[in-house]
């Protein structure tokens, strides 16, 4: 699929009009109760089972939410102590089936890595934050406190750590590990977003946040408040990007154009919806790279000319956020 000039003028905010009216066709069906979070009990583990010598299920109850949350595990046959990456999946939160492991290669990649990878199951919409009210219909989201907190001393009490740690995600959850790193600089050594939105004040991303959530019947604006609420730019690693400082960061999107990168089988349709949502997380990549040269934090930066938010394209982006970034953060 070839793109001439008109796609590389062509501007986001073009839609910002469409993208609001769908929120509020939505909002009016939902309510918001308050949160209720006790962040003062440590998680702990209540079940571990063994898929294979480099795989295996801890079942971790999360205090702050009330459950228990399954957390996929890889580690290296060999054991040991090791540094922990914590690995955050998109839109859905993996509770479809749709993650690393069933769309990407990663277990094979880090069969022979120094890194306990987890990987927690659950957060479908809900960016991986505290959220400031339950949802009528997500329930009590304390995604910061359980990745911050209570999954890190359930990692630790389990397999032991080396004490270093980084945070990636991708598409939804691009944003919120670099957030997670701004709000838990004690927990993590390195931060990577890959093809994520770490921009989430800018009008237009607002917009895209919160169709997004209401799209599953959820009330976005429980999660951080109405549009220009304080919580958006407490969570916007853009405005915080001072916070990072200190922070290995990893940060990539592209253009949308499809590529090799993306292996779409020949004689496929190009995958339109891809192409535009990694178009619009690219404007949004580049306001956080705009605010990296401005503060002169330093990071690693691929902004790409190829890739169309394909699982293909994240593989690729981890893969080097791990050489360039992770692993030499964690000393693994």
């Amino acid at each position: 699929m070839r793109m001439g000039p008109e796609w590389q003028k062509w501007q986001p905010k073009r839609l910002f009009c469409a993208v609001w009216a769908l929120v509020f066709c939505t909002l009016h069906l939902l309510g918001a109760t308050p949160a209720q979070a006790d962040n003062a009990e440590a998680g702990h583990v209540v079940g571990l089972r063994h898929v294979s010598d480099t795989h295996s299920v801890l079942d971790v109850y999360s205090p702050s939410m009330g459950r228990v949350i399954a957390n996929d595990i890889l580690r290296p046959a060999s054991g040991g102590t090791l540094p922990t990456l914590y690995l955050l999946s998109g839109a859905l939160g993996n509770e479809d089936g749709v993650g690393w492991l069933n769309n990407s290669s990663i277990a094979d990649f880090f069969a022979d890595k120094n890194v306990t990878v987890a990987m927690p199951i659950g957060g479908r919409f809900g960016f991986y934050t505290d959220w400031q009210s339950a949802d009528p219909v997500l329930g009590n989201y304390q995604w910061q406190t359980y990745l911050t907190r209570e999954l890190p001393q359930a990692i630790d009490s389990q397999f032991g750590s080396t004490g270093r740690n980084a945070v990636a995600g991708l598409s939804m959850s691009g944003g919120p590990a670099l957030d997670l790193a701004v709000q838990a600089p004690d927990v993590f050594d390195a931060a990577a977003s890959l093809s994520g939105c770490p921009a989430p004040s800018n009008p237009l991303a607002v917009a895209g946040i919160s169709t997004m959530i209401a799209a599953g019947l959820n009330n976005p604006f429980n999660m951080w408040g109405p549009p220009g609420s304080p919580g958006w730019y407490d969570h916007d690693p853009t405005v915080n990007v001072e916070r990072l400082r200190g922070t290995s960061v990893y940060v990539s999107a592209s253009a949308g154009r499809p590529g090799p990168v993306d292996r779409i089988p020949a004689g496929a349709a190009p995958p339109l919806g891809g192409i535009v949502v990694e178009a619009l997380v690219n404007y949004c990549t580049s306001l956080f790279v705009d605010a990296l040269h401005r503060s002169g934090v330093p990071a690693t930066v691929s902004m790409r000319e190829e890739g169309a938010h394909t699982w293909p394209l994240f593989e690729d982006q981890l893969r080097e956020a791990w050489a360039k970034t992770i692993a030499p953060a964690l000393s693994a």
